[in-house]
């Protein structure tokens, strides 16, 4: 009989999806783009979000707020903590994505991946001292109790980095979650692959649905959308080109949303400085309470 192991095969090409609602549907517009690797060759196809993508995104991130922000300060710490974990479990594939979406070497790549891990182990740390280092009670003339205290904006959009496609999207989406916020992100348009491989992380620890939502495709596109939404509460722009960048803010300005950052020329090794606490407090929002004295 005919030996057929060694057949040729046809490789199957991926076509990736959006993360909505912690499930994995296909772009309503049916549209798909291709995701090429450093050196121009073919990795995967991609779903190119839609304008009502990121509507259906905002709406169900929307509706997690409460949920999120409702948890005890050490239970999210636990969660985020979870997918360091479970990013630590996969790390040879995020080394893959990671290395062919941005041409470095496995060292480099490693470094990138590593990096990312530790940034969600910071600010898992950092959920239960939030109220305690950026809240306070203020002395006032008067028998009364002043308190202000940190609050969650919302639904938090970022556009992330488009030259660090992991360790860039993990240091803008943490810090929001570690705020009790939810996120609506758009992955780095030439760069998506390790995104969706986070998306697979998520989907599978113990982040409730809704929580964080990942899109992929073109950011002219969709981070207009995004800016001008009024259930949004804050915009982290850092992925956006200086050419977005005016019609971003008078968009986010006809929508009173908040800007956590803007457009940065950083190179992706500037992602490996310490991080800061800057995109924390950006996406809170600070209520302070009087409360008689003495009654």
């Amino acid at each position: 009989m005919p030996d057929n192991t060694t057949t040729d095969r046809v490789s199957v090409a991926k076509t990736h999806k959006l993360y909505i609602g912690g499930a994995f549907p296909r772009s309503e517009s049916g549209r798909t783009y291709e995701a090429t690797a450093a050196d121009g060759s073919f990795l995967a196809n991609m779903a190119m979000g839609s304008r009502k993508d990121v509507r259906d995104a905002v709406s169900v991130a929307w509706k997690a707020t409460d949920g999120w922000a409702g948890r005890t300060a050490y239970n999210r710490g636990q969660i985020l903590y979870r997918i360091a974990e479970m990013i630590e479990g996969r790390r040879d594939q995020f080394i893959a994505d990671v290395a062919a979406a941005e041409g470095l070497d496995r060292t480099a790549s490693a470094a990138e991946v590593d990096a990312a891990i530790d940034r969600w182990v910071w600010y898992a740390g950092w959920t239960d001292k939030i109220a305690q280092v950026f809240g306070n009670a203020n002395p006032v003339a008067g028998p009364y109790f002043n308190v202000s205290t940190p609050e969650p904006t919302g639904v938090v959009a970022v556009i992330a980095p488009q030259e660090s496609s992991l360790l860039g999207l993990v240091s803008t989406i943490a810090p929001a979650l570690a705020g009790g916020n939810v996120v609506v992100a758009v992955a780095s348009q030439q760069r998506p692959i390790p995104a969706v491989t986070l998306s697979e992380v998520l989907a599978t620890s113990d982040v409730p649905a809704g929580v964080v939502n990942l899109l992929t495709g073109h950011t002219d596109e969709l981070a207009p959308v995004l800016a001008s939404h009024m259930d949004v509460g804050a915009i982290d722009l850092t992925g956006a080109s200086a050419e977005q960048l005016v019609g971003l803010l008078e968009s986010a300005a006809g929508s009173t949303t908040r800007i956590v950052a803007r457009p940065s020329t950083v190179t992706s090794g500037t992602w490996h400085t310490p991080p800061t606490t800057a995109r924390l407090r950006g996406a809170l929002e600070v209520k302070t309470v009087w409360h008689p004295a003495g009654v």
